[in-house]
């Protein structure tokens, strides 16, 4: 990374997506959305597309937009489509969101407001795809073909996601109402194993061997977890829609996706362990650590949906089980790299322009690991509380759960705010002569 060029927009990435992060657990606090109603109700479907989109696919687009030219070892694309796409994002969500109020009654009954905000976000997406995808594709291996399987799943889950929201709007005819019917399992399958926990992994491999000081995973044994995770998400996507259009089989390509996903988490724990064991740095950063903790929710994920099948209660508490996988795995990796990231990107703005010519501080230097750590462990505890409570049927319980993983986040935002504004670096090496403090919200470049 020393040296690498520097993303502009991917802290305007980060702020967005955790602005649409506290929104999201402020409806669940208030008690709007699963569990106080229906997963396919209009409310929930707020909630979720508040999450996956507005917080996890944001947080994520912006860190490929800096870390996919490191995997590749060459320049972005177009450095020019980041914000376009930003702005694309925002209004098409905001707009998604009001036509599922519409739905649920909240707003006057202006679904054509479905149609068009999927028509934006498909543009915010399809900028981000070609921009990412062409980056990658100029060197596709090791991590950057996690990231082009990923990028594929996204377009899946974007066009299901067209389809349904035209058919929400009654625009979609009788091919888009029978997707509707049953295609939602598909949409959430490509979007959260695919697009999201694909493309995780992949970021990942290099992070963890970055921070770590450890060798990369062997390029065949990567590739096997590849191909597991490609295999569901083919089967999902591809053998999904063959059934919907028969009319028959669906339950069985779910099962045998489910397999597949089930091997791909085995075979990626595989790859971490060995990382791990492989690494130079023996002590561990607070980072790292709670990232075990992410790794750890998502083996408890897989470890809940086989005693979840095995019990004949899937269906029951398929909601724990998805508020696992996006809290635990998904949203407490991205916490815990942005933790990081934000603070080393930060020493490369700040220090590396001048690196060698005056006294700087370490990356470590820009935090403050003990006083962060009680917000994490509060966020995962928080986490974990709330999926038990899911489980054992306590909305109250829930929403309280819900409260407390927002006062952890809230700690870990202001932390990294911190790291930002150089708050913890010692005053003689905060700014050497010819140092610049960086914005806020973008890169200085």
């Amino acid at each position: 990374m020393i040296g690498a060029s520097i993303s502009r927009w991917t802290m305007s990435y980060f702020a967005m997506a955790v602005i649409w992060l506290f929104v999201a657990l402020a409806l669940m606090v208030a008690g709007v959305g699963f569990p106080a109603t229906d997963l396919s109700s209009p409310d929930t479907l707020v909630l979720v597309h508040l999450v996956c989109i507005g917080w996890l696919s944001v947080a994520m687009c912006g860190a490929l937009l800096q870390f996919v030219p490191v995997l590749v070892a060459k320049p972005l694309s177009s450095e020019m489509w980041a914000l376009p796409a930003l702005g694309l994002l925002g209004i098409g969500l905001v707009l998604l969101l009001a036509g599922f109020l519409a739905l649920g009654g909240h707003l006057p009954a202006w679904l054509w407001l479905l149609p068009v905000g999927a028509v934006l976000l498909i543009a915010a997406f399809g900028l981000i795809v070609v921009d990412l995808g062409l980056t990658a594709w100029r060197r596709p291996t090791g991590p950057a073909r996690f990231v082009l399987v990923g990028l594929a799943a996204l377009c899946s889950t974007v066009a299901f996601g067209a389809v349904f929201a035209f058919a929400l709007a009654g625009r979609a005819g009788s091919t888009g109402e029978l997707m509707l019917a049953s295609g939602v399992p598909l949409h959430a399958i490509a979007g959260l194993g695919g697009w999201l926990t694909l493309t995780a992994m992949g970021v990942s491999y290099r992070l963890l061997s970055m921070f770590m000081l450890s060798s990369d995973v062997d390029d065949r044994k990567s590739g096997t977890t590849l191909v597991a995770g490609t295999l569901t998400i083919a089967v999902t996507v591809i053998g999904g829609i063959l059934a919907i259009g028969f009319s028959s089989g669906l339950n069985v390509v779910l099962s045998i996706a489910a397999i597949l996903g089930l091997a791909t988490a085995a075979l990626y724990g595989r790859d971490v362990v060995g990382i791990f064991r492989g690494r130079q740095r023996r002590q561990l950063e607070l980072n790292m650590r709670m990232a075990t903790l992410s790794f750890a929710s998502l083996a408890g994920t897989a470890l809940l949906g086989v005693a979840l099948v095995s019990t004949d209660a899937f269906a029951a508490h398929v909601g724990a089980l998805v508020f696992l996988a996006v809290f635990g795995w998904l949203s407490g990796l991205i916490l815990a790299k942005l933790y990081k990231i934000v603070a080393f990107l930060t020493w490369l703005e700040t220090y590396g322009p001048v690196m060698g010519r005056a006294p700087t501080p370490r990356v470590q230097d820009l935090v403050a690991e003990g006083r962060a750590t009680k917000w994490f462990v509060t966020y995962y505890a928080a986490v974990w509380f709330g999926t038990l409570m899911l489980l054992a049927g306590e909305p109250s319980a829930f929403r309280a759960a819900a409260a407390v993983m927002t006062v952890g986040i809230v700690g870990i935002v202001r932390e990294v705010i911190r790291t930002r504004r150089l708050a913890d670096v010692a005053s003689p090496l905060r700014l050497p002569g010819g140092a610049c403090a960086p914005h806020l919200l973008f890169a200085r470049i």
